[in-house]
């Protein structure tokens, strides 16, 4: 089997449409979507899938990969907190993307773009070393032991990550669920990172999520790591 067609036949399992949208958000996805979504990552815009010049987004800026922004909230955070960097985010969830349109077109920031679909698509056209950091905040926990091929931190999706990170670039990650940090700590070395840091205290540079405040709300702890990649 080639890789174009391991590709084709690649399987995604989370969602992609939640509640109707307001009349507002279908707005931001018809005036806004296209304008700052990437060009050239779905195989349909790319079929040969040649590597694209994400560099040149943004004017040679260093570049920072947002894994599933949700809502949005700590994308544009960062977003505005450093003008100086480009930051891209990648989410299938079509109701994510429509309230991060609407908090970008609040914010007035314009150092973001998204692929709206798997972050995998990203990886197959992104050149090597691409990424000076990466977050994954609150990753869909896949709860069941059976589902726990489908995170995040499995060698297919770290594999990607790793070659699109640049060496010594830092890869944070937010989680609530205690086997997700159990995966995580064997999974992530092994794919050639190094653990920098772990456990209750966030970032500096944090802003809690939705997905944040609703674990607080029922009782679960937020756990922080942060890895370099090798």
């Amino acid at each position: 089997m080639t890789n174009d067609q391991v590709q084709e036949r690649r399987n995604f399992y989370g969602r992609v449409h939640g509640k109707t949208l307001r009349a507002s958000q279908k707005a931001y996805l018809a005036e806004d979507l296209g304008r700052l979504s990437l060009k050239g990552i779905t195989r349909e815009e790319n079929p040969r899938r040649a590597p694209v010049d994400l560099a040149a987004l943004f004017g040679g800026r260093p570049l920072w990969l947002e894994v599933g922004f949700g809502g949005g909230e700590h994308m544009v955070h960062m977003a505005a907190r450093y003008p100086e960097v480009g930051i891209v985010g990648c989410e299938p969830f079509v109701n994510g993307i429509a309230m991060l349109l609407g908090k970008i077109r609040a914010a007035g920031v314009e150092n973001l773009r998204l692929h709206p679909g798997d972050v995998r698509d990203l990886f197959d056209v992104a050149p090597d070393a691409a990424f000076a950091r990466a977050f994954l905040n609150y990753p869909d926990p896949w709860p069941k032991a059976r589902h726990h091929r489908r995170r995040f931190v499995t060698p297919d999706y770290l594999a990607g990550l790793c070659r699109v990170l640049a060496p010594g670039a830092e890869f944070r990650v937010a989680t609530d669920i205690p086997d997700y940090v159990r995966q995580t700590l064997e999974e992530v070395p092994k794919a050639g990172f190094a653990l920098v840091t772990q456990g209750g205290q966030p970032w500096g540079d944090w802003i809690s999520t939705r997905y944040e405040q609703k674990a607080l709300r029922e009782g679960r702890v937020p756990h922080y790591l942060t890895f370099r990649r090798l």
